[in-house]
């Protein structure tokens, strides 16, 4: 079995589960982490092994947490690596559903984000694209894209998600038009603002949402539980979310009095 320090390796679906669970809470305990995935102790144990070797968990006595931001562990890229692991297969089916609603020949805008990068490598069959986008992750995931011309505007680079900020990237932008803009969000409220966890990622995607004749927002169904300090939008600025399950209430209901598509993966 491949070690986990070795690049090859990621996250079965089990251990997936187990990240999600000390996402949601910060800090479980072993014992809650085997009741809550109908494991033994035993396999929770070996599975916090494997995931404290990849970097992805601390362990503390008697259960786990996620590495603090100051935590030699949590470098951009360690971080990067467990976000992509997080509802993985949710985010594969949103993007193939995605990847099918978007028409040959479309000018896409995509945002940031691990939902939005499984998007980005879900278009390889789709002709004629072009995209403009300010995350290096997901110019990255077309770059073997056979007919697609990919655009990146200027900018200040974060080094948490490799993406460009700041008023270059916000005036490169305004010069461009698109027929779609795909973004997604940290969490969804009750009242339909979405969030993030600052500010600075407001600028940008206002000015994509302004720049495309329609929004698409991508989210998992777990982030219309999330609730994070910043709201950068509400829900009357889409045209369709892309979920994997339907929303709770009252999400459904709010979508349909906006006129707001809603499509589950299947």
């Amino acid at each position: 079995m491949p070690s986990p320090r070795n690049e090859a390796w990621a996250p079965n679906p089990r251990q997936k589960n187990l990240l999600d669970e000390v996402r949601a809470r910060g800090a479980v305990s072993v014992e809650r982490l085997a009741q809550r995935l109908d494991v033994t102790m035993q396999t929770v144990r070996r599975d916090i092994q494997r995931l404290t070797e990849a970097g992805l968990l601390d362990r503390f006595n008697g259960g786990v947490s996620l590495p603090p931001p100051s935590s030699p562990r949590a470098t951009p890229a360690v971080a990067w690596r467990e976000r992509q692991a997080l509802k993985a297969d949710a985010k594969a089916r949103i993007a193939r559903s995605v990847a099918a609603a978007v028409p040959d020949g479309a000018r896409l805008m995509l945002g940031i984000g691990t939902t939005v990068e499984a998007i980005a490598q879900a278009l390889g069959s789709k002709k004629g694209l072009h995209v403009i986008t300010h995350s290096l992750h997901v110019a990255q995931a077309l770059v073997n894209h056979p007919d697609c011309k990919v655009e990146v505007p200027a900018g200040l680079m974060r080094t948490r998600d490799s993406a460009l900020e700041g008023a270059d990237t916000v005036a490169c932008l305004r010069d461009k038009k698109a027929d779609i803009a795909i973004v997604s969000a940290l969490g969804v409220d009750g009242e339909g603002q979405l969030l993030d966890r600052d500010g600075r990622e407001s600028p940008v995607v206002a000015t994509m949402l302004a720049q495309a004749r329609e929004c698409w927002l991508v989210v998992d169904a777990s982030k219309f539980s999330e609730t994070h300090p910043t709201a950068w939008g509400h829900l009357r600025q889409v045209n369709r979310v892309f979920t994997e399950a339907l929303p709770p209430a009252p999400m459904p209901a709010l979508m349909q009095s906006l006129s707001i598509g809603l499509t589950i993966a299947s």
